[in-house]
């Protein structure tokens, strides 16, 4: 039993499915979804030039030399430069976890990656168990590593919502989009808007929809002309 003063784990009330995906790191090795299964997999969506992604490097090697058996750490570089510029900075810093590029796939797999760095934690299942955006904590990862490996630790466990399907979960039957005047048009033609929106992916690399970018994000500058756009043509319609 953890004792009274054990550090808090918070963990999805209800982990994440997530689709199978396949990827080839940067020395050409093909690592699919499925093989990862069993083990507690670090989804790190980082990039060269982000510091705060610099500073949990160092970091994120010790915790896979550590648990090299019950943990991979998967980084996924948002670098847009040439492919052998990451490739020198995984060799100088000698990153001893499997690097790959993104593609517009894993985006759309690992849903709303608005800031670097954003870090999926899957559990055994392959299910994601707690979404970071921003710096890791080491001491708050280590935990979540040896939990969901089932590894004895004295902390307690907390099961939190999941604001980012909420979220989701509110674009999909959303009446009103953030910055979008749909006060125009009739109930008919404002339903039609809201499902293009819901169908039409933002452009912003967030990997969302139009409708589910503006709620997520209303600050992006690039879902919002879009959306105004779609509402102007129903309008026009």
């Amino acid at each position: 039993m953890p004792t009274a003063d054990a550090p808090v784990i918070k963990l999805l009330r209800e982990p994440v499915e997530v689709a199978p995906f396949t990827v080839a790191d940067l020395s050409g090795r093909v690592i699919s979804s499925t093989e990862l299964l069993g083990k507690v997999v670090i989804v790190n969506f980082w990039a060269t030039w982000c510091p705060p992604c610099r500073d949990e490097i160092p970091d994120l090697i010790k915790l896979q030399d550590k648990y090299r058996d019950q943990l991979v750490v998967l980084g996924i570089s948002e670098d847009e430069g040439p492919v052998e510029d990451v490739q020198a900075f995984v060799a100088e810093h000698q990153m001893n976890y499997p690097v790959v590029m993104t593609t517009p796939a894993l985006r759309k797999i690992f849903r709303g990656v608005t800031a670097l760095p954003t870090t999926f934690v899957l559990d055994r299942d392959g299910k994601i168990a707690q979404k970071h955006v921003g710096l890791l904590n080491a001491q708050v990862t280590e935990l979540e590593t040896q939990v969901l490996s089932g590894i004895s630790v004295n902390a307690r466990i907390e099961r939190v919502e999941d604001l980012d399907r909420a979220r989701l979960e509110n674009a999909a039957h959303a009446t009103e989009i953030p910055g979008v005047d749909l006060t125009t048009l009739t109930p008919a033609k404002r339903t039609e808007a809201i499902k293009a929106m819901n169908a039409d992916d933002c452009t912003c690399g967030c990997g969302l929809t139009l409708a589910e970018c503006r709620i997520n994000d209303p600050e992006c500058p690039v879902s919002l002309p879009l959306a105004q756009e779609l509402a102007k043509r129903f309008a026009a319609n």
